[in-house]
């Protein structure tokens, strides 16, 4: 039997230790590892705007997750392979060949816990703290062992590519867009973010990617005057409409010749005949002298863009036109600015009231013309919109004809019923979502 003195020598111990530290930097890489990746990139810009140098020292270090990610796991990898070999051959000296399988199963229960579950169950609590922490050595680590990731990264590629698979270096983790989308569905869902404030954000965000033609006023909904009209009828025209900017065409409608002002239009009437003194001055008066020019814009046009052009030029309104210069609608600074706080009412709007509430069978009668997006955000529903703007359109969209009065449709799992078609145009449709029970008694 062996001296335990010739054991439990300098060795030993020496042993014991190097097998504690390299627990303790697996347990850093792990912990690095989790903190880096989960740390929110917009908390860590706010820490290293006011002036928090290791927030600024994870941000650099998480600009190329690919050679980050690479030199942790190898760091980690290299320390958790090593600890396993020192354990086997300290087991092996003290139990002979059952050593192997007792190095295992104790190497195992320790890198468990002291090298993964404690330090990244710590990490996850509080990442950006322990990003800002541990930035700046690993960012050292990651500069020692870049020529071996490069190497490995090439191998990588190499391989996945015999698969016909690729990566791109350039892309990024994620998109700023949908991280913020995803926070903001994450806190509706859990309660801390109201509906309405994540509907508003979430227009806000929206506006690059929709287009003018989503939301302008169809050219059949327009009012408008025709500068032929006699000025008496022109001016019962403007005062009787709830818009303040109307139109003016000639000949047809298509023909949009200037924009009048009411404001603008009133001062001119007053001012004719007052300076006369004769009330038949009117009917001399020209629409055209005050009217002011047109603003034409692409239904292409991006909301985000159409809303600079408005700050930019001062103006709220803008006719809107396709490709070959036909009218297609008109569109306001209010309408965009709706697509993020919601529907903007004053006294002098006469539309219906489009907030929806349902009938006894669970019914929502909604006007053919209501976006699609609208009823989504009133409703919170998720009915598509990248065929159709309207309700009308998605129906028509989907049952490739214009329905007639009566008719009834079930798809992307909501019922629609089409209550009033006026012409060509569907007017009225109830709509209510689909469900087991319901879809068994339609």
């Amino acid at each position: 039997m062996d001296d335990p003195s010739s054991i439990f020598d300098a060795a030993f111990w020496l042993t014991i230790a190097a097998i504690i530290v390299l627990l303790m930097l697996s347990g850093c890489f792990s912990g690095s590892e989790t903190a880096l990746t989960a740390a929110s990139r917009a908390k860590l810009r706010a820490r290293a705007d006011k002036g928090d140098a290791g927030a600024n020292a994870a941000l650099e270090v998480t600009e190329d997750s690919e050679r980050l990610i690479g030199a942790i796991l190898l760091g980690n990898n290299v320390v958790n392979i090593l600890s396993a070999s020192l354990a086997t051959a300290l087991f092996t000296r003290l139990l002979g060949s059952s050593g192997v399988a007792m190095a295992t199963l104790v190497m195992t229960v320790l890198v468990l816990i002291f090298a993964e579950v404690m330090p990244k169950t710590y990490a996850i609590s509080a990442p950006e703290n322990v990003a800002s922490l541990v930035a700046r050595p690993i960012r050292w680590v990651t500069l020692l062992l870049s020529p071996i990731v490069a190497v490995v990264r090439v191998i990588v590629r190499g391989i996945l590519s015999l698969f016909g698979l690729q990566t791109d270096p350039e892309s990024h983790m994620f998109s700023v867009h949908d991280e913020i989308a995803g926070a903001l569905s994450i806190g509706h869902a859990s309660g801390v973010v109201q509906k309405e404030d994540r509907d508003r954000l979430l227009g806000a965000l929206d506006l690059g990617n929709r287009t003018v033609e989503e939301i302008m006023r169809h050219r059949s909904g327009i009012q408008m005057i025709d500068c032929d009209m006699s000025p008496s009828n022109i001016l019962d025209a403007v005062l009787a409409s709830p818009h303040t900017r109307l139109p003016v065409y000639k000949g047809e409608r298509e023909n949009v010749v200037g924009v009048v002002h009411a404001k603008d239009l009133l001062r001119a009437v007053n001012k004719a005949v007052r300076d006369s003194g004769d009330p038949e001055a009117l009917q001399k008066f020209d629409v055209m002298a005050v009217a002011m020019k047109p603003y034409f814009v692409p239904d292409t046009t991006a909301l985000d863009e159409q809303m600079r052009e408005f700050l930019k030029r001062r103006a709220h309104f803008a006719l809107v036109v396709d490709e070959y210069g036909s009218l297609r609608g008109l569109i306001t600074l209010e309408d965009i600015l709706e697509e993020i706080v919601g529907e903007i009412a004053d006294e002098h709007d006469t539309e219906a009231d489009q907030t929806l509430t349902p009938n006894p069978q669970g019914d929502y009668t909604v006007d053919g013309g209501m976006t699609i997006r609208d009823l989504n955000r009133q409703l919170d529903w998720n009915l598509p919109d990248d065929e159709a703007n309207t309700v009308a359109g998605l129906v028509i969209h989907m049952a490739q004809s214009i329905p007639e009065t009566g008719q009834v449709f079930a798809f992307h799992g909501y019922r629609f019923e089409v209550v009033s078609r006026r012409e060509n145009r569907i007017t009225k449709l109830r709509i209510r979502p689909l469900d087991e029970r319901r879809s068994t008694d339609d």
